[in-house]
């Protein structure tokens, strides 16, 4: 997976009015902490919870202070009274100019302007297990797939092509052809354990070539990079511009919600700590950018000699992901900690299940 930064996913604390009265603090969870670069949001709440999921409920906005929705490097936050509830929030922005006085019920600070990139904010999850993903894997539907214009040829006769190279692309390019092609390969196609719908076909981008000309329904595209070698019948989309900042925090999904983990980046069936999962849930279920599930490992089938039948063990918490990107039907989510080896077929669900 690769490790190039090339986007950040800026942490979004809104804060939200929420009861606290169920939150629990670790017994040593510190009074305050210096951000430090590197830093994520999910790491620092669990400095003071042990269970990050729980961040809308302990992080207080203070409108008095510029973009408190944002924490940088240098920032110091700590645990306040806010009308008689434990919260948390930026005590005192990185300049030692900008200082602010918490006391019970109350939030003042010196006004000034903070000059800051928001680029420089800590994000959620860490970046360089997920950017690499985001680049390069897209869900399709399938008709779109088989609809879409293929690789006819490469110059000169070559059957496999690379950076710097010339294709040939035959099939519908629409009205306007855009200037440019992810070229994709055909990937998994995912289908629900349970109810055998196909939830989505994974499309892997191996190239992106530029539009050098087109007669007819036939264009010509040089290979501007290429992860794999072009071959013919390879796709072309038109290239993804997902937008790679996405304001979100740690938050348990709204409802009940179970599912299951269908695949790991990599082929692999082992799933550890920072490896890219799918899960068959999605959109529709109430999963969004920033939800958190814990992962359940199921319980193991042992003979009841009594009863003379096979019964299964209840499942045990293994661990906890976060989903960052989501599509109707599935999504992807990072394994932010794992307590024992994972598998596919482990269950996830809701923490307030």
């Amino acid at each position: 997976m690769s490790k190039t930064i090339k986007g950040i996913l800026i942490a979004g604390l809104m804060g939200l009015s929420v009861s606290v009265s169920a939150l629990t603090l670790k017994a040593d969870a510190p009074q305050t902490y210096v951000v430090k670069k590197g830093d994520t949001l999910w790491g620092i709440s669990e400095r003071f919870t042990s269970d990050p999921w729980q961040w809308p409920e302990i992080w207080y906005q203070n409108d008095q202070i510029k973009n408190p929705h944002l924490i940088y490097p240098g920032d110091e936050i700590g645990l306040v009274e806010i009308n008689g509830e434990t919260r948390l929030t930026v005590t005192r922005r990185g300049d030692a100019s900008r200082t602010y006085k918490m006391s019970p019920g109350t939030v003042k600070m010196q006004p000034t302007a903070r000059v800051e990139p928001i680029e420089s904010a800590i994000p959620a999850i860490p970046q360089d297990a997920i950017q690499g993903f985001l680049k390069h894997h897209r869900v399709v539907e399938l008709e779109d797939l088989d609809k879409a214009p293929r690789v006819l040829a490469g110059a000169d006769g070559r059957l496999i092509m690379g950076a710097g190279g010339k294709v040939y692309a035959r099939g519908d390019f629409g009205d306007e052809v855009a200037n440019a092609y992810g070229i994709y390969r055909k990937g998994q196609v995912y289908v629900d354990p349970e109810t055998e719908e196909v939830l989505g076909l994974e499309a892997t981008e191996i190239g992106v070539g530029s539009v050098a000309g087109k007669e007819g329904n036939i264009a010509t595209l040089l290979l501007e990079r290429t992860a794999q070698q072009v071959s013919i019948g390879d796709v072309l989309l038109p290239t993804d511009d997902r937008e790679l900042i996405s304001n979100y925090y740690p938050r348990a999904p709204k409802g009940k919600l179970t599912g299951e983990i269908l695949a790991v980046d990599g082929g692999v069936s082992q799933v550890g700590q920072f490896d890219v999962v799918v899960l068959n849930r999605g959109e529709r279920d109430g999963l969004e950018p920033g939800s958190v599930l814990l992962i359940m490992k199921k319980g193991e089938i042992v003979y009841d000699r009594i009863k003379d039948e096979q019964v299964r063990l209840p499942s045990e918490r293994a661990g906890s992901l976060m989903v960052f990107l989501t599509y109707e039907k599935m999504s992807y989510a990072l394994i932010m900690r794992a307590n024992r080896p994972l598998r596919i077929g482990d269950e996830v669900v809701n923490p307030n299940n």
